[in-house]
């Protein structure tokens, strides 16, 4: 059997973010997690994740190129997780190499972009959302990577694969608005209705509605980046791994030039000259003026959640909830991008 083994640049040991450019690069046998896949990787492709999504075209050339060259049995994409542009590049990757006669495999979690990326090419692998899933995830991929080499006709049987289909346009009689506004109305009626759009798993039981928020405590929770101008703690633009207070007692607005967002995905130009947009404080100030609100926590809550793992998330709303409840806080305005 002969393997070719998909990574992007930080599980090839090119380096994290800061190589997420780096082109597209052939490496002579197996590294990263490839040496533990007990599979024979004759070469190893890896990507930089900015420059697939950047240069898609000229990015799938050259890797397609390669892979036709070493004419494979197999290629191996990921495991990517949860790790969106990660995920759609091996999802891309293993699409057209399919298309080309080549069976290809990926791994990642089944809300990865990648997965429709894929369009019911490739034999996609479900996985954990982070990399804590790696042990599981490798075995399952060689597995399903020699019972494809045997020739096996239905090699789902023994590996658990994600159904393999595909987003279909098609042309409604009635506008998306239309019907949205229909369900809506049909939700709040109590009357039946089916979403088109099929909702995550991991539920979170909402509490009762406050009565009157008049007389509660509010506090600011924001995974928009928002920090005081200079970022003094050094908040990370993406995957960060802390989240700051800073006190907003008497503090009436986020002025320009006082505060700023150094979120890494998305343009911050109309955000930084009124960081209000993303942490409205003047509206809420108004509100409190007025009577509307009872009392502001005297801090804001901030982290970056670009490019989050989801474990890395839920711990920091963990955190930030144990300090929300010791404060008295009983609602929260939280804000994203």
């Amino acid at each position: 059997m002969k393997v070719v083994h998909y990574m992007n640049q930080f599980f090839a040991g090119l380096g994290g973010e800061s190589a997420a450019g780096h082109p597209p690069t052939r490496i002579d046998g197996a590294v990263g997690p490839g040496k533990q896949l007990g599979v024979p990787v004759a070469v190893t492709l890896t990507c930089g994740d900015d420059y697939f999504a950047e240069r898609e075209t000229e990015a799938l050339a050259q890797m397609l190129e390669w892979i036709e060259c070493e004419e494979p049995d197999v290629l191996l994409c990921g495991p990517a997780f949860g790790s969106g542009r990660y995920g759609y590049a091996c999802g891309t990757l293993a699409r057209e190499a399919s298309r080309r006669g080549i069976q290809s495999i990926c791994a990642m979690h089944e809300e990865n972009p990648g997965v429709f990326a894929a369009d019911a090419a490739a034999f996609i692998i479900p996985t954990e959302k982070t990399a804590g899933g790696m042990r599981e995830a490798l075995p399952k991929m060689a597995r399903l990577a020699s019972d494809l080499a045997l020739g096996m006709s239905s090699p789902e049987g023994t590996v658990e694969c994600l159904p393999r289909r595909s987003r279909q346009n098609y042309f409604s009689e009635r506008k998306g608005a239309d019907r949205a506004i229909d369900m809506l109305i049909a939700k709040l009626g109590g009357g039946s209705y089916e979403t088109e759009v099929e909702p995550p798993r991991d539920r979170v039981t909402p509490p009762p509605p406050l009565a009157d928020l008049a007389h509660e405590k509010l506090a600011l929770v924001t995974e928009a980046g928002v920090v005081p101008s200079g970022n003094p703690d050094g908040l990370e633009q993406c995957r960060a791994k802390s989240w700051h207070t800073y006190s907003i007692k008497g503090v009436q607005s986020l002025e320009r030039g006082q505060y700023q967002s150094v979120h890494g995905g998305f343009d911050l130009t109309k955000a930084n000259n009124n960081p209000n947009r993303l942490v409205p404080l003047d509206a809420v100030r108004k509100l409190q003026a007025l009577g509307r609100i009872g009392e502001v926590d005297d801090y804001l809550y901030t982290t970056t959640g670009n490019c989050a793992p989801t474990a890395v998330s839920v711990r920091f709303g963990q955190e930030i909830a144990q300090h929300l409840q010791e404060s008295k806080v009983s609602a929260v305005i939280l804000t994203g991008t």
